[in-house]
């Protein structure tokens, strides 16, 4: 089995907050994230996919195609977007980092045909990140 990735990049904005909870408790829980003005990430994904190498090209699959398929079910739907206001994926759930990798999941997974989709990587900060597979 070969394992391929392309990593992307995005920038969105949210705010993370329990709407039932105190201003207070949601700082406290929340830190930063529960901002009443939002604040953003500058996101780094990485979007792993797995398969065995075709005979006639050598590929698992097209990295150009992988790079069309995230720019076009991702990048433009979260690129620069308020992801509580704006990303309808995320309507009425926490927009965490672990939300949005699987929402990023259920967006490419039914594109990627060549091989399987392993992982979704995304990177919040430099010190978070998450990991889905899809499980």
């Amino acid at each position: 089995m070969v394992y391929l990735t392309r990593k992307e990049h995005f920038n969105a904005a949210h705010q993370v907050v329990n709407k039932n909870w105190s201003d207070e408790k949601n700082k406290a829980v929340f830190g930063k994230c529960a901002n009443k003005n939002w604040h953003g990430h500058n996101y780094d994904l990485y979007v792993t996919v797995k398969g065995i190498p075709n005979q006639e090209t050598g590929f698992i699959m097209n990295v150009k195609e992988l790079s069309s398929i995230i720019k076009e079910r991702v990048l433009e739907k979260l690129d620069h977007k308020n992801l509580n206001l704006d990303v309808p994926e995320l309507k009425d759930k926490f927009p965490t980092t672990e939300n949005l990798s699987v929402e990023i999941w259920k967006l490419l997974e039914p594109h990627i045909n060549e091989c399987k989709l392993h992982c979704i990587r995304l990177w919040e900060t430099e010190n978070i990140y998450t990991e889905y597979f899809g499980e």
